[in-house]
């Protein structure tokens, strides 16, 4: 088994149902995971922006969980997902790169970068550095 690519999709796996929960949770919820105010106030208007964008994250966060357990041998049905290499690297690229983000930022606007960018941008790095060592042990 790569344990890489099992902690990967567990991670994506926990990721998207925090995401879940969040539109569960409601405003407060988005407030306090650093979504913005324009996100919150629009979720305590009943808008259906919110949850729909929330919602298409937490999809792929479990797509992404789905093709990490497939490539870990945790779970031998998704092994044959579609271009499982191809999607894999998108999703360690996609990780790595949000982690990394804020670098640039730092440097030309720095006003930017806010407590949200910082805890997520080193989430994220977390998560595609989980995917790397998957990568190396594949």
């Amino acid at each position: 088994m790569n344990i890489g690519f099992a902690i990967g999709g567990a991670l994506s796996f926990a990721a998207a149902l925090l995401h879940l929960a969040i539109i569960v949770g409601g405003a407060s919820w988005y407030r306090f995971f650093g979504a913005g105010e324009g996100f919150a106030r629009a979720a305590e208007a009943g808008h259906w922006a919110p949850a729909l964008t929330t919602l298409g994250i937490a999809v792929v966060l479990f797509v992404a969980a789905g093709y990490a357990w497939g490539a870990s041998g945790l779970a031998p049905a998704l092994r044959g997902l579609p271009w499982m290499r191809p999607a894999l690297l998108v999703v360690t690229a996609v990780y790595v790169l949000r982690g990394l983000a804020p670098l640039p930022l730092a440097w030309l606007a720095p006003a930017q970068l806010t407590p949200f960018v910082g805890w997520s941008s080193a989430v994220c790095l977390g998560f595609g550095l989980t995917h790397l060592w998957g990568w190396f042990k594949a």
